[in-house]
């Protein structure tokens, strides 16, 4: 996986609660089981007529909005388990998902596949709302070794939880057998004490 340390982005501001995962990716475009072309399908339903012309009123269709940083309503990625919701945000460029709420089994998926959940207080992610709407070029800075995203217009800051063993991943670019192999050296000396090793 890519590295991620920090980042400053504009944003794309999506106000609304209790998205699902067949909104984030619709179950027709399951197909596939690479990981890759799953952003062009991203909030398909939302973002397309049945005639496959952009609706004007999605957020994503408007270019007044842009950025590496999605800032979504409470309950983002609820309903079904389907990896592909993570993999669709990262193939389209997110890197970083703001809410004041995570379905579980979401956040596993986007810590999996190098996308960043954020989780902030209502309070917060409104002021985030009201500064991106205010004027849509507004920047955050999201620090992971420090834990903090900042709206810079205004320095409101937060200090965001994030699972020790998933930030060290994220900040290295590690999956989960590239952290194992990363202990190959620890491992191995661990092996050479232990009776029938094969390192004896």
């Amino acid at each position: 996986m890519k590295k991620f340390e920090k980042l400053t982005s504009s944003v794309v501001p999506l106000p609304i609660e209790n998205v699902d995962t067949d909104q984030i990716i619709p179950a027709r475009f399951l197909k596939a089981t690479t990981r890759e072309g799953f952003g062009d399908n991203l909030f398909r339903d939302w973002r397309y007529n049945s005639d496959g012309q952009p609706k004007a009123d999605f957020v994503m269709n408007n270019p007044t909005y842009s950025g590496k940083i999605l800032v979504a309503g409470k309950n983002f990625g609820c309903g079904s388990s389907r990896e592909h919701a993570a993999w669709a945000i990262q193939d389209y460029g997110f890197d970083v998902v703001i809410s004041s709420f995570f379905a579980d089994i979401f956040k596993g998926n986007a810590l999996n596949n190098a996308v960043l959940p954020i989780t902030v207080p209502d309070e917060f992610l409104e002021k985030i709302f009201n500064t991106t709407f205010a004027n849509p070029d507004a920047e955050l800075t999201v620090n992971l070794e420090a834990q903090t995203v900042t709206i810079n217009a205004t320095g409101d800051s937060f200090i965001f939880e994030i699972n020790p063993y998933k930030k060290s991943c994220l900040i290295n670019g590690y999956d989960d057998i590239d952290y194992i192999l990363s202990h190959t050296a620890e491992i191995e000396e661990f092996e050479k004490t232990r009776p029938f090793s094969f390192y004896r």
